[in-house]
C-alpha cells in the first residue's frame, strides 16, 4: 500500500515521503491517526497544496519538543519508594510514577513516551529516556531513594543514644521539665 506521510513517523519517514507499507499498518494506524494519506494523483495535488501548512505545524511541534527536552535534561527527579531489608524495592518504579514526578516538577509529558529498557528495582541513580518527537529523545536522571529512615538512625532516636552532642535547646527543655517535676513532688 503506497501512502504519503503527512507527519514525521519514526522508523518510516518524514513529512512528504511516499512510502510503501503493509496494508494493515496503513489502514489500521497511519490513516486513522491522520499521519498519512493514500498515494493517488489527486491526493498528491492536494498534499502539495497542504504542504506549507503541515510543515509549519511540524516545525512548531518540533520546537515545542526541543523546549521540553531542554527542561527535562536540566531536571533531576528524586522518587521515594518503599524498600525492603536488603535495599531492594517493593515492586518497581513504573512509567506512571515517573510521569507523576515529571508533572509535579512542572513538566508535562505523556507517560507512554517514557522508555524504560529494564524495570527500575533498586535504589540509586538511573537514566530514563523520553521520546518527545520523531528523532528527539531526552535523557533524564532519576534518583530512587528510600521513603523511610535508615534503621540505624531510627534506633538512635528511640534509645536516646546518639554519636553527636545534644543541642542546647533540647538539654534546657529536659532540665526545665525535670525541675517542674521536682517542684510538684516537693509540694505534695
Amino acid at each position: 500500500m503506497k501512502l504519503i506521510l503527512r507527519a514525521d513517523v519514526e522508523n518510516l519517514g518524514t513529512l512528504g515521503n511516499v512510502v510503501n507499507v503493509k496494508p494493515g499498518y496503513g489502514r489500521n494506524y497511519l490513516l486513522p491517526q491522520g499521519l498519512a494519506m493514500t498515494a493517488s494523483p489527486c491526493n498528491l495535488k492536494i498534499f502539495e497544496l497542504e504542504r506549507k501548512k503541515l510543515e509549519v505545524k511540524m516545525n512548531a511541534l518540533r520546537a515545542q519538543a526541543q523546549d521540553i527536552e531542554a527542561k527535562l535534561e536540566a531536571l533531576r527527579v528524586v522518587i521515594p519508594m518503599r524498600v525492603g531489608e536488603n535495599g531492594k524495592l517493593y515492586g518497581s518504579v513504573t512509567t506512571a510514577i515517573i510521569g507523576d514526578a515529571f508533572d509535579s516538577a512542572g513538566v508535562e509529558t505523556d507517560r507512554r513516551r517514557i522508555l524504560l529498557d529494564t524495570p527500575i528495582r533498586s535504589l540509586g541513580e538511573h537514566q530514563v529516556r523520553v521520546r518527545l518527537h520523531a528523532g528527539i529523545i531526552a535523557t533524564v536522571l532519576i534518583e530512587v531513594v528510600s521513603d523511610q529512615q535508615p534503621e540505624e538512625e531510627g534506633r538512635a532516636v528511640q534509645t536516646g543514644q546518639s554519636d553527636q552532642a545534644c543541642p542546647a535547646e533540647l538539654v534546657d527543655s529536659v532540665e526545665s521539665a525535670h525541675q517542674a517535676d521536682q517542684t510538684r513532688t516537693e509540694t505534695t
